[in-house]
């Protein structure tokens, strides 16, 4: 596996499109745990609003890390009410929060999210508003949430706003988590749909040369790019450091999928190949 990959990749079988069943995103869940795949960061995001309905489904032997995923208007006692569920849960163990505030409520509602003692993720319900949040953060101990993509065409933002979020999160030391869009490691249009995708690989390689202190145009072209083979190389050119800075910047990323990132990164040659999703529910 390479470094640049490894624990890259949060289980989202909750959201859409996949939008799992409960039951059988836990049982997805447990197949993954089960079969260790190293790129998988082994947590389960869940809605804040459905940890009653988690916390149902649960056998008494599972134990899970849990992503608690508060969206825009979650108040701040229902995010601690969720907590607190998930701590008297010996079945359960809180690995981070993701909340939704602008940039200018993050005074209110980012202490008692930094309260519950967990990495924290914050993101800007007005996309436009991301670098702006990503300077907002910076020095508070709390991380960017970057929305890559969505149900509409409109929700997957264009090379260069993410290439901008990425280039003010890394001047800021501020850690980067992604979400929604990136079921495929290289940029693509889906014929279904018509929308096109940012990639998972495109994503880590503009985190690194972000990082490396690349121009704006550098990091977007790494977004933009479309050239699988290309993108593989360089990835495997990153030397140790600047993988470890690439990963220090961008921490995971949320997908519906398990099972299609480790399979793409196997067929460029950056991990092993593991079971299909089908083979393993």
């Amino acid at each position: 596996m390479s470094p640049l990959l490894a624990a890259l990749v949060d289980d989202a079988g909750l959201f859409p499109p996949t939008a799992l069943p409960m039951r059988e995103a836990l049982v997805r869940h447990r197949h993954d745990l089960a079969g260790g795949d190293p790129m998988l960061t082994h947590r389960f995001l869940c809605p804040v609003d459905r940890i009653d309905e988690l916390r149902t489904g649960l056998a008494d032997d599972d134990r899970i890390a849990l992503g608690l995923i508060a969206s825009a208007g979650i108040s701040d006692t229902a995010l601690a009410a969720a907590a607190a569920k998930v701590d008297a849960d010996p079945r359960l163990r809180l690995a981070l929060v993701e909340i939704a505030c602008e940039p200018s409520d993050l005074d209110a509602a980012l202490p008692a999210a930094m309260a519950l003692g967990t990495p924290v993720f914050v993101e800007s319900p007005d996309r436009a508003d991301t670098p702006r949040l990503a300077t907002v953060l910076a020095g508070r101990g709390a991380g960017l949430k970057i929305r890559c993509g969505g149900v509409r065409a409109a929700l997957f933002p264009h090379p260069d706003e993410v290439a901008a979020a990425l280039v003010t999160a890394a001047a800021g030391d501020v850690p980067v988590k992604a979400t929604a869009g990136l079921h495929h490691a290289v940029r693509h249009r889906d014929p279904a749909t018509g929308f096109t995708h940012h990639g998972f690989l495109n994503l880590v390689l503009a985190a690194a040369r972000a990082a490396a202190g690349g121009e704006p145009g550098a990091v977007t072209a790494a977004l933009a790019s479309t050239d699988g083979p290309a993108l593989a190389a360089e990835a495997v050119s990153l030397s140790p450091a600047g993988t470890a800075e690439a990963r220090r910047l961008l921490r995971a990323y949320g997908s519906c999928s398990t099972a299609t990132p480790p399979a793409e990164a196997a067929a460029f040659g950056l991990a092993p190949a593991y079971p299909t999703e089908g083979q393993r529910s």
